[in-house]
């Protein structure tokens, strides 16, 4: 038996070799408990797992007997390999729970003359059927049940389920409304909680996590901006509770606001939508932050160290996670905080990193904290009221910054990294998330779900020499944005005929924004003196001026089950936007006029799902998304004698179309999409920051895949491929390309995970970043190579807790990210992390 399994992990290894692509999860999740516990309304079947882990159900339902078989799971009970019970409940003869193989269990619950009505509910470590007796449930349809697509949960109807629940296949941000995900028609991908957690083994950075588990997302910066990684070749609106992190001046640091360890999983859309207003041309990216248990106390403790084996000393760093949650009777609260303390980064030659590679900013040097808290009360079993509160901080510590050497040598040369830097304010970022949420599942046959918001967000940037840039000033300055914006949310569910056949969601958004670039200026002789190591302030200035901003949205949203194998969807939305601006002047010295801008825009969706067989779903739709330009960027850059109205009043409206298919066999989940979008007035910007308004068009493809051959083998892949161009001429012909900062080369990421030895799990996967070169000179328009990193995660069960192990590009493979290729300076031509070693412990208690 030793030899075989050393033949496993020697195999293993040489396996991932041949691996050619993004990973979905696959984990053996043991079953070592059933209970059947009374309720008012009937019974409860109680599935208890290890490690908290939510498994995949799939339900169908035949004659008068209900069906979940759960794979990926091992029935591991003390009495024996099977449980049956008898007459559990009035109206329910038999509850039994069996091995269907080895690698899944079936659940069958038998009506005395009916299907008993069942809801599937996963909750602190618990698979919960529920189920209402024959009396209940004669007045209730029953609920049609489609298969599930790769990356979801099972299915459940969310009607009454319990506050804190995680609801087992919902999806938030397509519909704003609790819904199943394969009834959604279009692409949609869920990062559950342990995924991230799996994957901050590696790393902590939010926008490289999601590249490695999401299609259709450029791969990550390695930097604190996401500029440069795109969803589907354009921007991403991100949340945080339905709390939008965007500001009006584009800072590129939506996905560096919250910490992964706050997050309990995050969804997303991928193609254009206005269901959340303007920005997401691309698509959504929902973040759901950590809830606490439905009964009883929860904490969690995890300890971590990091560094690069070259480097110990300078690389060394720490994290340190505390979270608690309780409830009890109609209170519940969840308490979580995060220390990250990051050393510095060295390439795989091991050559210092810079603290601003690709002049986006750097992560390396860097102090983080984040605290959410949660406290929330059910005054009844349908009215629950939320107080949530979230802050982020980044502050980068360091004496580094980028030498200037690199610009002067003949040649395309790596960014280099000086020491002796003397600066007095640091590149920072604050993020306060404060909302108050009220939901009520019964108000005249309606859902009503309420919320109100408040955001508060800094952030401050590196410094810039722009002394050859006129249109900067000819200045050395530092900037810094400053954001607060307020807002609220209305949303009402209501059915409109009987038996579920159709119902609406509509309601109304409203937020008003307040931001403004302002400078630091710091003397240019101090600077030249000491060889651009001090930095010495001589004032403030305005960049990008103040601007007064408020959205006001209406929607509506239809769902109609036209049959059970046949859902249409549709809806409309429309946003009214206005922009204020006072009198302001530039960098260079430009009085320029304020004025206001008004923006609207009606947009539309219209899409199906059809269920061929139970294990095969194909969806169409079409869906429109939009966004109004930068007019902080514009702004900042203006000549003599302009006027904020000058500005171009009109929104740049995206008609996206998309096709795929999902199939969910044993042992094997995989999708497939296609994707064209395109929009009339493109919203782009040369390497001078003017806008470019021309036609655009955008296209790709995107593939999953996910294979369990055995229980303890599992492997994965996923593909993106986009393109798109520009009609400069507007004459049809999209013969100009896109800039690598919207298109992305092609994406092949994969997996191969396998159990070693009982409790011990190893997971190698890679990633594949393909070549581009598009025709054009410019901003983005360089070429970019290919290049491929491997990780591992090793994790084992030690004690109370788990003792992991992760290896961030396990080969120490010399690479340039993507971002640092497509820059014209050599300052900003950054190389990617070198092999970096994370080891870490954490429990439950």
């Amino acid at each position: 038996m030793r030899d075989n399994r050393l033949f496993q992990s020697v195999l293993m290894g040489s396996a991932v070799a041949a691996l050619v692509a993004t990973p979905v999860r696959a984990q053996i999740i043991q079953v070592t408990g059933v209970r059947v516990n009374p309720t008012v309304e009937g019974v409860e079947v109680i599935l208890e797992t290890r490690d908290r882990a939510t498994p995949q159900v799939f339900t169908s339902s035949y004659g008068d007997t209900f069906v979940a078989d759960i794979i990926n799971t091992q029935l591991q009970l003390p009495s024996g390999d099977s449980f049956r019970a008898e007459n559990p409940a009035e109206g329910v003869s038999a509850v039994t729970v069996t091995s269907l193989d080895g690698n899944s269990i079936r659940v069958t619950i038998v009506g005395n003359t009916a299907v008993p009505t069942t809801e599937a509910i996963a909750r602190d470590g618990q698979l919960i059927f529920t189920i209402t007796s024959a009396s209940e449930s004669a007045e209730v349809p029953p609920t049609r049940t489609p298969p599930t697509p790769p990356d979801t949960e099972a299915p459940t109807d969310p009607d009454a389920v319990p506050a804190n629940a995680d609801i087992i296949e919902i999806i938030v941000t397509a519909t704003r409304t609790a819904e199943r995900l394969t009834d959604i028609p279009r692409s949609i991908s869920i990062v559950e909680e342990e995924q991230l957690e799996e994957q901050t083994r590696l790393t902590r950075d939010l926008g490289t996590i999601l590249a490695q588990q999401v299609p259709g997302l450029s791969v990550g910066t390695q930097s604190a901006s996401n500029f440069g990684q795109s969803l589907r070749g354009r921007n991403i609106s991100v949340l945080i509770d339905g709390v939008p992190q965007s500001t009006n001046r584009n800072a590129a640091r939506d996905l560096r606001t919250i910490d992964p360890s706050a997050i309990e999983r995050v969804e997303v859309l991928r193609g254009p939508t206005a269901i959340y207003g303007d920005g997401a041309t691309g698509g959504v990216i929902n973040i759901i932050t950590k809830s606490g248990p439905d009964e009883g106390v929860r904490s969690q403790t995890r300890v971590e160290f990091n560094a690069f084996p070259t480097n110990f000393s300078d690389t060394f760093g720490q994290n340190f996670q505390q979270s608690f949650s309780a409830s009890e009777g109609k209170f519940d609260v969840t308490l979580s905080g995060s220390y990250t303390n990051t050393g510095s980064w060295f390439d795989a030659e091991g050559d210092r990193i810079p603290p601003d590679p690709n002049g986006q900013g750097g992560i390396g040097n860097t102090n983080t904290l984040n605290v959410l808290s949660k406290v929330g009360v059910d005054f009844t079993d349908s009215q629950r009221l939320q107080l949530s509160f979230n802050y982020f901080h980044d502050d980068q510590d360091t004496d580094y910054t980028t030498h200037p050497i690199v610009n002067d040598i003949p040649g395309r040369q790596k960014a280099r990294a000086l020491g002796g830097l003397e600066l007095d304010e640091t590149q920072q970022t604050d993020n306060l998330n404060l909302s108050l949420d009220y939901t009520h599942d019964n108000i005249l046959g309606s859902s009503f779900h309420g919320q109100i918001y408040y955001r508060d967000y800094f952030t401050r940037f590196f410094p810039f020499d722009a002394r050859e840039f006129s249109s900067l000033g000819n200045t050395i300055f530092q900037s810094r944005i400053e954001s607060e914006k307020y807002g609220g949310r209305v949303e009402v569910e209501t059915p409109l005929l009987q038996d579920n056949f159709a119902n609406v969601l509509w309601g109304v958004d409203y937020v008003r924004e307040n931001t403004n670039q302002p400078v630091a200026i710091f003397d240019p002789e101090t600077f030249e003196n000491s060889n651009g190591l001090v930095y010495r302030k001589i004032g403030d200035r305005t960049w990008s001026p103040l601007q007064r901003q408020n959205n006001l949205g209406l929607f509506a949203q239809l769902e109609m089950n036209v049959t059970e194998r046949f859902i249409l969807r549709g809806g409309v939305r429309h946003e009214r936007i206005t922009i204020d601006v006072d009198d302001y002047t530039t960098l260079t010295g430009n009085r320029i006029d304020g004025g206001n801008l008004d923006y609207d825009a009606t947009l539309f969706n219209i899409g199906g799902v059809v269920y061929p067989t139970e294990k095969i779903s194909l969806f169409a739709n079409f869906s429109q998304g939009f966004s109004i330009a930068d007019v902080g960027r514009v702004l900042r850059g203006a000549s003599a004698g302009f006027g904020v109205e000058e500005l171009d009043p009109e929104a740049q409206k995206v008609n996206n179309y998309e096709i795929g298919i999902r199939g969910n066999f044993d042992g094997l989940q995989a999708s497939l999409a296609g994707f064209y979008n395109t929009s009339n007035l493109g919203s782009s910007f040369t390497e001078d920051w003017e806008i470019v308004r021309a036609p655009e068009r955008v296209y790709g493809v995107e593939f999953a895949l996910d294979v369990q051959p055995s229980e303890r083998w599992a492997f994965g892949s996923s593909l993106t491929w986009t393109e798109g161009g520009a009609d400069l001429n507007d004459d049809g012909d999209y013969e100009t390309p896109l800039n690598g900062f919207r298109i992305s080369p092609m994406k092949i990421t994969a997996y191969l995970e396998n159990e070693t030895l009982p409790g011990w799990r190893n997971r190698l996967q890679a990633l594949y970043s393909g070549s581009r070169n598009p025709t054009g000179d410019g901003f983005g328009f360089g070429d970019v190579d290919s290049y491929i990193t491997l990780d591992l995660i090793s994790r084992l069960k030690l004690g109370p807790g788990t003792l992991v192990l992760g290896v961030e590009n396990l080969l120490d493979t010399e690479y340039f990210p993507v971002v640092s290729q497509l820059q014209s300076s050599d300052t900003a031509y950054a190389a990617g992390r070198g092999r970096t070693i994370r080891f870490g412990y954490s429990f439950d208690w």
